[in-house]
């Protein structure tokens, strides 16, 4: 036997080829959960809104059932080391027709995507940068509540509040 097939795995793979969601709106759900431990990514997975969100769950899912079964890892304590998504083939495959005036007709270019995860068992030691479009958590009753208070105008006092003050002196 060679040592490397000896030797322990310490990450685990998932690929998804072929993905009918735009790259665009699954690396927006790639980066939210990059870095993360692999039970706080399922949970912001099940529990956001985004649709390109169940893709990812499902390949996370594959990812973390490839490190189990194949390479003997531990499932509590993975983290997701790696997510790329790029795109597939754009437009080249599945066109659609968008009717225009006078007629004409326009090309619908439906894109797709390619994923890969990689799970491992130690934590990341960078941080991943915040990016702007990387928001699919829920967000808490506390920060809703804030984000109402500060959209409300301030109250300006009443024009008949101040004739009446202005009228008594």
């Amino acid at each position: 036997m060679n040592d490397t097939q000896t030797a322990e795995r310490s990450e685990a793979f998932a690929h998804l080829k072929f993905a009918r969601v735009g790259p665009r709106k699954l690396r927006r759900v790639a980066d939210a959960i990059r870095g993360k431990s692999v039970r706080e990514a399922l949970v912001l997975l099940q529990f956001s809104g985004v649709f390109a969100s169940e893709e990812v769950e499902k390949l996370l899912r594959s990812a973390v059932a490839n490190a189990e079964n194949n390479h003997h890892m531990s499932t509590n304590e993975l983290y997701i080391a790696k997510i790329t998504v790029d795109g597939g083939p754009g437009g080249g495959i599945t066109k659609r027709l968008d009717p225009r005036a006078q007629g004409r007709a326009a090309f619908k270019r439906k894109r797709m995507s390619h994923m890969t995860i990689v799970v491992t068992t130690a934590a990341p030691k960078i941080k991943p940068k915040r990016r702007s479009g990387a928001s699919i958590a829920l967000s808490t009753k506390s920060t809703r509540r804030a984000a109402v208070e500060s959209a409300k105008p301030a109250k300006r006092p009443r024009k008949k509040a101040a004739a009446k003050a202005g009228a008594s002196k």
